[in-house]
């Protein structure tokens, strides 16, 4: 078996530095390509044969970095694309919503709780989420659309009187799951958030320490603490780098190239 050493992490935008934190920390690479699509992010607004286009145009990007794997951190496209992506491409390309679903089964969690699904508007239409918790014997699901989550994240609102107006526009007073998917890339960095909105005892899932896990468990990985990370934005690299610096912990990755790329 192939032993993974440098990996691609593809996301609609930003919101994928949070599954690159948890490979980072609960793993390590030799090398890692992240590209961010920030030039058209949100994915979740729009339809599936465009989302289906601009992912398999990042595989294109990522065929052309000789990496092992690649992780399709964007809840989106894994939701819309994943299937055409693994057609096209001679390695493993890993998406979220499997792994996020196995990091159920991973806390025993009972069939009987009550399931809160977070996403943007694509990825709560395509039903991934809803079949596959269905599959594996869960019934109590309730999936919502909140893609405003996305747009505060962006602007770096993560608490304070916004973003509760916003969970009350979202979240009926009679909702009061056990536990919630965060099915967003963007939606970790709400989670202090939506904890004291859900209560402390709410368990969350989310796609960084889901994949890590499952990666661990699927593949011939080797921990290596390089972390040497190549950024690749198709517009404003410097916010993707500031907000790698405010995201990322300070010393746990080096950065080795960081580009504006057109697909």
């Amino acid at each position: 078996m192939q032993i993974i050493k440098k990996i691609g992490v593809f996301d609609s935008g930003v919101g994928g530095l949070t599954v690159l934190k948890s490979l980072i920390e609960e793993i390590g690479f030799e090398h890692i390509v992240y590209y961010g699509d920030t030039a058209r992010v949100p994915y979740g607004n729009k339809d599936t044969q465009t989302i289906i286009k601009f992912s398999l145009e990042a595989l294109e990007f990522f065929e052309k970095c000789d990496i092992d794997l690649l992780v399709v951190a964007c809840n989106t496209a894994s939701a819309h694309a994943l299937k055409a992506m693994q057609a096209q491409s001679k390695i493993p390309v890993i998406g979220v919503i499997e792994s996020g679903i196995n990091a159920l089964v991973q806390k025993k969690i009972p069939k009987d709780s009550n399931i809160l699904v977070i996403a943007t508007q694509a990825t709560v239409t395509s039903g991934n989420y809803e079949r596959c918790l269905i599959d594996m014997g869960y019934n109590n699901i309730t999936s919502i659309a909140t893609n405003l989550f996305v747009s505060l994240v962006e602007e770096r609102i993560f608490n304070g009187n916004v973003v509760n107006t916003v969970f009350k526009y979202y979240f009926p007073a009679e909702l009061k799951p056990q536990v919630i998917i965060l099915g967003c890339t963007h939606f970790p960095l709400l989670i202090d958030a939506l904890r004291n909105h859900f209560g402390k005892e709410t368990i969350f899932v989310h796609s960084g320490e889901a994949i890590a896990t499952f990666l661990q468990q699927k593949f011939n990985i080797k921990p290596n603490n390089a972390n040497l990370v190549e950024f690749f934005a198709s517009d404003n690299t410097k916010k993707l780098k500031a907000t790698a610096k405010e995201w990322l912990q300070e010393g746990s990755y080096k950065i080795f190239n960081i580009n504006q790329t057109f697909l």
